[in-house]
């Protein structure tokens, strides 16, 4: 790889990675700070951020911005997380210092102008309300919540309309403050760059910034728990979490094979048996998201109202099975999918660049292909057995329905079904 990375004397990261033939470069600033950094009362202010940033600076207007981009060809874009929120642009070539100077631009000198605000209250209380109106998405906001009861790991990123409402200009400055410094942001650039040019420029803009003390995220404490909303809807809308290792410990890579030998893809076992060949469902799948100290394994599937309890009890069955036999060819394929979802990933840049920010994030440092391969490699069928019989032995999972869900089990009772 071409991978090169760089630090500021202050603290900020420039990770770059050149790709040759390309003509286009995908270049962003990802900030460690997202919606696990939030107080209580401040429950969806990173949110809030993230739309504001593009509402205006001191040199550019709202429509400025976009048109700084747009007018070269380009996108720019962001999204917030719970551990990290990203700024991003994706540009020609020579257009690369441009897309950098407006990144640098919305990021430090926003200004949060009363009217602007306002306008972008309503936009996010639209959000909001598009979201609850949206059975399958909602229902995983519910499920993190229950997952992480009274954690700001659990909290809605959106936050609640009632917050949103009350948030003014004082609070994202006063956001800003606390988690926009420059040891937490880092550059990351893929596809057509210059390492040493995208280096000068980042001194440039972000040289002078002073890092601040940063706040240690709260320890995250899986509980579980069971949130039900009986809803006439068409479908019922099952969501389940267990917890798995976060994205530091080397049995991250045995959860993800699980959870792709488990619900995938096409050839998965919940697939295979919940759609294939009982027909009770349409989308059913199931993944393994980390974060710094912890992770979920979640499964998803929406049946009838009249279903939901054979798809629950079914669902249960495949994981208990899953410690007992699961197959050597089973993970094999879980681990083939895992690679070439790698593998075809960099072909993007923008899944370059984002990936190179991530794993900065994570180990400050940005492991060769090689070594994460190895690492998938390295699980054995034991592996994924034993830890399928762990988390179905563990007693704690977190269980969101809505919809016509009056006739689905209880949680504890599913738990029950795990544990036969």
């Amino acid at each position: 790889m071409s991978v090169e990375l760089h630090r500021l004397s202050n603290g900020f990261r420039v990770v770059t990675e050149h790709m040759p033939g390309l003509q286009s470069a995908s270049i962003g600033i990802w900030v460690q700070a997202g919606g696990r950094d939030e107080r209580a009362e401040q429950n969806g202010i990173a949110h809030f951020l993230e739309h504001m940033a593009f509402k205006g600076t001191d040199k550019r207007t709202t429509l400025q911005i976009a048109e700084a981009i747009e007018d070269v060809g380009g996108y720019i874009n962001a999204y917030t997380g719970r551990e990290m929120t990203a700024y991003y642009a994706r540009v020609l070539e020579a257009d690369v210092p441009l897309a950098l100077d407006v990144l640098a631009d919305i990021l430090l000198n926003p200004k949060f102008e009363a009217d602007e605000i306002e306008v972008e209250r309503g936009v996010i209380l639209q959000e909001i309300g598009q979201a609850l109106d949206t059975p399958d998405d909602v229902i995983f906001d519910w499920l993190q919540e229950v997952s992480y009861p009274d954690q700001a790991i659990g909290r809605s990123l959106l936050g609640p309309a009632e917050r949103v409402r009350g948030f003014g200009r004082d609070d994202l400055f006063s956001f800003v403050g606390r988690n926009y410094s420059p040891d937490r942001m880092i550059l990351s650039a893929a596809g057509a760059v210059d390492h040493a040019e995208i280096v000068r420029l980042a001194e440039g803009l972000f040289g002078h910034l002073v890092p601040g003390p940063r706040e240690a995220h709260e320890p995250a404490r899986f509980t579980g728990g069971e949130r039900r909303e009986v809803k006439t809807l068409e479908q019922a809308h099952m969501a389940m979490a267990f917890e798995c290792p976060g994205y530091r410990d080397p049995a991250i890579y045995t959860a993800q094979i699980f959870a792709t030998a488990l619900g995938g893809g096409m050839s998965s076992r919940l697939f295979q048996e919940l759609r294939e060949t009982r027909g009770l469902c349409y989308t059913v799948f199931a993944q393994a998201g980390a974060y710094a100290d912890t992770g979920t394994i979640t499964l998803y599937a929406g049946t009838s109202g009249a279903q939901i309890g054979e798809l629950a009890e079914l669902t249960m069955a495949e994981i208990a099975r899953s410690a007992q036999d699961m197959t050597p060819a089973e993970v094999a394929r879980a681990r083939a999918q895992m690679k070439a979802g790698l593998l075809m990933g960099l072909e993007s840049p923008s899944n370059r660049a984002e990936r190179l920010a991530r794993l900065v994030a994570i180990w400050d440092r940005v492991p060769e292909i090689e070594e994460t391969v190895a690492h998938i490699d390295a699980v054995t069928t034991g592996d994924v057995r034993d830890f399928a019989g762990r988390m179905a032995g563990a007693g704690r999972a977190a269980l969101a329905l809505y919809g016509p869900v009056a006739k689905a089990p209880a949680l504890d009772a599913l738990q029950g079904r795990l544990a036969a």
